[in-house]
């Protein structure tokens, strides 16, 4: 497991986990945060340009989220809590995008990708370059994007 910002290796992907959107989930997540008639209203999705009911675009960046937590919480269990390294922040997400719809039933799989590294000012931190994207069961991608993250390091 890559805890800390000086065993990082730039090229390596891992696969953070699923997520699988259901009907109601879709329209659930709509209707409270992107309550477009393509997202909420079959009837309607169906004579729009995805001709099909589909997953906002937030709720298939939200789920990113929630993989990409609940992978850095299953590695950080893994550790001895007297080592562990703090958390750092992301500075922000580049280049988003859902370049396929995500439909009801879909089961997308999130990975990253460490694309570059490199040494900060910030004293015990160095900052991460990730390609985070997810793929559908058919191989589509549902979405990709260009997020950063300051990583702790074991030397100052």
């Amino acid at each position: 497991m890559i805890a800390w910002f000086d065993d990082i290796i730039v090229g390596v992907e891992r696969r953070l986990g699923e997520h699988i959107f259901t009907r109601e989930a879709i329209i659930a997540f709509a209707r409270a945060h992107d309550p477009q008639p393509f997202h909420i209203d079959e009837e309607a999705a169906k004579a729009s340009i995805f001709g099909g009911l589909c997953a906002s675009g937030w709720h298939v960046a939200a789920a990113a989220m929630r993989v990409i937590v609940d992978d850095r919480e299953r590695l950080r269990a893994a550790l001895d809590p007297a080592t562990l390294p703090p958390l750092g922040v992301s500075p922000g997400v580049e280049n988003l995008r859902w370049p396929h719809p995500t439909r009801p039933g879909d089961v997308v799989t999130y990975f990253n990708r460490i694309t570059a590294t490199r040494e900060t000012r910030r004293t015990g931190w160095g900052l991460i370059w990730m390609k985070t994207r997810g793929v559908n069961q058919d191989g589509l991608e549902a979405i990709t994007m260009d997020n950063k993250a300051f990583v702790a390091r074991r030397t100052g």
